[in-house]
């Protein structure tokens, strides 16, 4: 079928999708069905075949599933919303062919530093906001002097199902009457003890003054029903208090923002005005 802006002689950008967890589905159904304009999926992978194959067929246009490392020679636009252990399998091939990848495994790139590095080419890292808030301002402040940056993350206990830090502690979330406080300290430490639920603050750490400086402190909260964020910023430029509660995704681990954020993203990078930083 004809694009519809093949008339305009405008670019389509050729999108792929790694993963087909719960954003990665919402992600690719939104990019069939053609609700961002200028952008294509090209080609999904995902880790069960049957059931990739099976997603596949509820599409309108059949994409292949291919091997993670095949994603960037395909796309120029990588999504990446798999497990955090996959992160370079995606990352390096993608980058190497000049090519951008929209990373949700944050914390992940803390432990692969060297993912960060210039790259010859137009090869690019994009960290959507996903499920936090003022992140342009945070990335403004950090132009002059951020002195704290400080989040309190709250989310309802089945959302830290699976966390190390939980089970290394043995902690038991299912009777939980009253909010438990899991961990307080920096922002690098809480990537390690919550891979899959503290994404955002190595966004804000990478955003503001670095995830050594950046507290955090994340409850187990059983009176909250969404995923909830507090940040309290001071600089010389601005004071920001700035709070977020996010409605859980099928995933309680994420909020369905996380999905919205990325085809926000995507709209911007072909739209003819780009609004905010």
């Amino acid at each position: 079928m004809e694009n519809k802006n093949s008339n305009h002689g405008e670019k389509v950008l050729k999108v792929a999708i790694a993963g087909l967890g719960a954003i990665g589905r919402v992600l690719a159904k939104r990019l069939d069905a053609g609700d961002v304009e200028r952008c294509k999926l090209v080609a999904v992978s995902g880790r069960d075949p049957i059931k990739t194959q099976s997603f596949i067929e509820t599409l309108n246009c059949v994409v292949p599933n291919v091997a993670l490392n095949r994603l960037g020679a395909l796309a120029d636009v990588v999504i990446e919303c798999a497990p955090a252990a996959v992160l370079p399998q995606i990352v390096q091939p993608a980058l190497s062919a000049g090519k951008k990848v929209i990373v949700l495994s944050v914390g992940a790139l803390l432990d692969q530093p060297e993912l960060m590095r210039p790259v010859q080419g137009e090869g690019q890292i994009l960290i959507p906001s996903g499920a936090l808030l003022g992140l342009d301002a945070v990335t403004a402040a950090a132009e002059g002097e951020i002195k704290t940056v400080k989040m309190i993350s709250r989310k309802p206990p089945i959302g830290f199902k699976g966390a190390p830090i939980i089970e290394r502690k043995n902690i038991q979330l299912d009777n939980l009457e009253v909010p438990l406080l899991l961990y307080s300290g920096s922002a690098r430490s809480a990537a390690k003890d919550f891979p899959a639920n503290l994404n955002v603050a190595i966004a804000l750490s990478l955003a503001g003054i670095g995830p050594d400086k950046t507290m955090i402190e994340v409850w187990a909260d059983p009176t909250v029903v969404r995923n909830t964020h507090q940040i309290e910023l001071v600089s010389d430029s601005a004071l920001l208090n700035m709070t977020i509660e996010n409605i859980p995704s099928e995933n309680p681990k994420t909020g369905r923002i996380t999905a919205q954020s990325v085809l926000a993203l995507l709209r911007k990078m072909s739209a003819p005005v780009r609004v905010g930083t």
